[in-house]
């Protein structure tokens, strides 16, 4: 393979990142620049949010605890979650923040949170699948699926399901109980292999990051479609977080990272900032009832062509389903 073929996908999502970042200076250079959002309190309200120890995770979760929830910080570090807990017990005068650990890249952990969580006896609101990792060098999960693909996605997909439930039960007619899952503008370069969702032919983190995002599009709307199929009183949107100053670029290139350090103050989001939309689709009143959309800078926007695709969403499903040994349709047991 040329120097330029191996490039190739690096420099496509290079311009999206580039055109994302364009859209939020000029949205920055507003008057007033973007405003944070402001939305009723949600005391005795329920959610999950899966990496919220750090970045737009964490900001997630300080604010919906703010807003009076009782919110359940899902991480794999037990030491980092604790302290992220601590910190936004003291800032939010919240008692009722917590840490569970969860490790998206193994079944087993996923199923062990579950077990916890219901252990708790309490309902679920809100669902948000935040965690992820991005460009990292091929490897594999507890499970052995490629990681990407293995963490982003299954994980999610697994926890969803076994979560599913408690959200159907949750939601009430004129309180849906809510499913945001974070993708991102890479979704719209994303392929999905589905003779090779494992990367295992051609291996490019680049690509193989992409498709994951592109997954949890095509996953999230076909969870809308089951749910209003289902008459379940649950929906489930997808956001775009932007290009935020994250921990997320620790494995781009060296030249990539200095870019970066020069731009990042005009570019890119704080994390705060990154997680405005994730928050909005958690609790807005103007989305009550409503599913099935992408939703960036808190506005409903058109995902890549692929993803309305119904048939490709549900044979990713059912792969999916068999991938995490869960029934299609039928029991959720652990």
């Amino acid at each position: 393979m040329s120097l330029l073929s191996r490039a190739l996908p690096a420099l496509r999502l290079y311009c999206i990142g580039l055109a994302v970042a364009l859209h939020q200076l000029l949205r920055h250079l507003r008057p007033g620049g973007p405003p944070a959002p402001v939305f009723p309190t949600q005391n005795g309200n329920v959610a999950i949010v899966t990496g919220g120890a750090k970045g737009i995770g964490y900001h997630t979760v300080k604010h919906l605890a703010r807003l009076g929830m009782h919110v359940i910080l899902a991480g794999n570090d037990e030491s980092e979650g604790q302290e992220a807990v601590r910190k936004i017990k003291e800032e939010t005068v919240n008692e009722k923040v917590e840490f569970l650990h969860c490790d998206l890249a193994s079944m087993k952990s996923i199923r062990q949170f579950v077990q916890q969580f219901r252990a708790k006896n309490c309902p679920l609101h809100v669902l948000v699948n935040n965690a992820g990792v991005m460009l990292v060098p091929e490897r594999k999960t507890e499970d052995g699926f490629e990681e990407h693909f293995g963490l982003n996605y299954l994980g999610h997909f697994l926890l969803t399901n076994l979560l599913l439930e408690t959200l159907k039960q949750s939601g009430t007619h004129s309180r849906n109980a809510r499913v945001i899952t974070v993708s991102s503008a890479t979704h719209y370069v994303g392929r999905l292999h589905l003779n090779d969702l494992q990367s295992r032919c051609s291996y490019s983190p680049h690509g193989a990051y992409a498709q994951s995002k592109l997954a949890l599009v095509l996953f999230t709307y076909q969870l809308q479609h089951l749910m209003t199929a289902d008459g379940s009183h649950v929906t489930a949107n997808v956001v775009d977080p932007g290009v935020v100053n994250t921990e997320l670029y620790k494995h781009v290139c060296w030249a990539t990272k200095v870019v970066k350090w020069m731009t990042a103050w005009l570019f890119f989001k704080t994390p705060e900032e990154g997680a405005f939309t994730s928050i909005y689709a958690a609790v807005s009143p103007e989305l009550e009832g409503v599913g099935g959309i992408y939703l960036y800078n808190e506005q409903r926007t058109k995902s890549t062509d692929v993803s309305y695709d119904e048939e490709l969403q549900r044979r990713l499903w059912t792969e999916s389903c068999k991938m995490t040994r869960i029934s299609d349709v039928g029991s959720r047991d652990l």
